[in-house]
């Protein structure tokens, strides 16, 4: 296949090059895009009088049959190409003749691609919300079903105090808010037009740059044509959106890796997202949550590597750049596992309220809210926190429970002529303390329901 820059290099390359070069096998990813600015361009250059307006209605129809006929897989990418580019320009050559020449007036590759992959990029970050929302959704139905279910809050892997199941999904939906949020501005980001920035120091055509971004349904164009070529923040923005969003991925599926654990019990996890072993009958493996928390590397991986691209390159275009876009579609498609798959395995738990409460006997997880009860009577907490944590020990040592004390064991291990012990007992209960906590964003079930009315109307906010 004849070479777009044929005239200036004639003699043959070598085959090894041709594999390095050649970005096809990646970027016929773009064909859709690559016909989407295609068409907006030729519109443009018939509608300022830059081309014949006959050959730009050829030029036009020319490529809304080729998407027809590639969408219906009645026509394939010639496989010869040196890139989408080159590709959709022969196969447009093919069906119109002389006309389809007429096309690659005012651009350039380097202002193509970077079109392309700005539209792919918006429609990646549109999918990958829509599936956050998709999770979020199946997480507040979690917590409005578990409000009142009870189970050990941990700090440093150790018994901290009781919270609320519906508490802990709802933390889970806060983290995907905020990766929401990073993608909404990576969208805005991202969506400006290069198109008609040329090769990099623009075009002498009268071209009308706004009127394809318009057509693009960008915000506007770009207004630098050395950056509109150059730019790959927006790539660097979805992939960092991308690797903090695995994160928090990786972070659940390592929740439920635990909690599905013998030694936790808490969650058993649908027959949809395990799998058994070869040798061993009795297992049931949390396979999604595993593979989701190994592939967040990928995703970080892709950051880095694409970092690594940008870092020392000089403006404007170099071919490194051409990198990015598998480094993009790899962090796409693992989202696209990722996140459907942890939404599976939360909606096909099921969560095992008693086994959650059994966890906190003994646990002296309540130990804060008898320090708390002591300040409230007037002791400096400093104090109160002192003689809580040794009546704590005194009562491991004696082999009794906190929550099960009675007054008179109480009354054993506190100062002599402490007062009302009574009532100090009555905090010694998880749902007690739970409920106590009424600050504003805390665990108690009370404010937990208050929290799911504001998350709710937040996602319908978000749309």
């Amino acid at each position: 296949m004849r070479k777009l820059w044929s005239g200036r290099i004639q003699g043959d390359q070598d085959a090894l090059f041709l594999r390095l070069n050649n970005s096809l096998p990646i970027d016929c990813r773009l064909w859709r895009e690559d016909i989407q600015a295609s068409i907006a361009h030729a519109g443009m250059l018939g509608a300022c009088g830059i081309i014949p307006s006959a050959d730009a209605t050829i030029i036009v129809e020319g490529l809304e049959a080729i998407r027809v006929d590639l969408e219906s897989g009645d026509a394939s990418l010639p496989k010869d190409a040196e890139d989408i580019h080159t590709a959709i320009e022969v196969m447009l050559g093919e069906r119109v003749g002389a006309a389809a020449g007429r096309l690659h007036t005012a651009r350039s590759r380097n202002d193509q691609v970077a079109t392309d992959t700005r539209l792919f990029t918006r429609s990646a970050i549109d999918s990958t919300r829509a599936e956050i929302r998709a999770l979020q959704l199946a997480l507040l139905d979690i917590a409005a079903e578990h409000a009142d279910t009870l189970l050990p809050g941990l700090t440093h892997l150790q018994h901290a105090q009781p919270c609320s199941l519906g508490h802990h999904m709802l933390a889970w939906f806060q983290m995907l808010t905020r990766d929401d949020d990073r993608l909404i501005c990576a969208r805005k980001r991202a969506n400006v037009c290069p198109l008609g920035a040329a090769a990099l120091a623009g075009t002498s055509f009268p071209i009308d740059r706004f009127r394809t971004a318009t057509e693009l349904e960008f915000d506007g164009p770009m207004a630098n044509s050395i950056d509109a070529v150059s730019d790959r923040d927006y790539i660097l923005d979805y992939l960092s959106a991308a690797a903090t969003l695995m994160a928090h991925l990786s972070r659940m599926g390592e929740e439920l890796v635990l909690w599905s654990s013998p030694e936790y019990g808490f969650v058993t996890l649908g027959d949809a997202v395990t799998t058994g072993s070869s040798i061993m009958p009795q297992k049931r493996n949390p396979d999604a949550a595993e593979l989701v928390r190994g592939k967040s590397g990928r995703v970080f991986g892709d950051l880095m590597a694409m970092l690594t691209v940008v870092k020392g390159l000089p403006l404007a275009y170099n071919k490194d750049l051409q990198e990015d876009k598998e480094l993009l579609f790899d962090a796409v498609d693992t989202l696209s596992l990722a996140l459907p798959s942890v939404r599976i395995a939360v909606q096909s738990a099921t969560f095992h309220p008693a086994r959650m409460a059994a966890a906190m006997k003994g646990d002296a997880s309540t130990a804060t809210d008898l320090a708390d009860a002591l300040t409230r009577r007037g002791m400096p907490f400093r104090e109160a926190h002192r003689l809580t944590g040794a009546a704590v020990s005194a009562s491991e040592h004696a082999g009794l429970a906190l929550e099960n004390l009675t007054a008179a064991e109480l009354r054993s291990l506190l100062p002599e002529g402490t007062q009302g012990v009574e009532s100090l007992v009555a905090v010694l209960n998880a749902s007690g303390s739970a409920a106590s906590r009424t600050s504003y964003g805390g665990t108690s079930p009370e404010e937990v329901r208050k929290q799911l009315k504001v998350a709710r109307a937040d996602l319908e906010r978000r749309g």
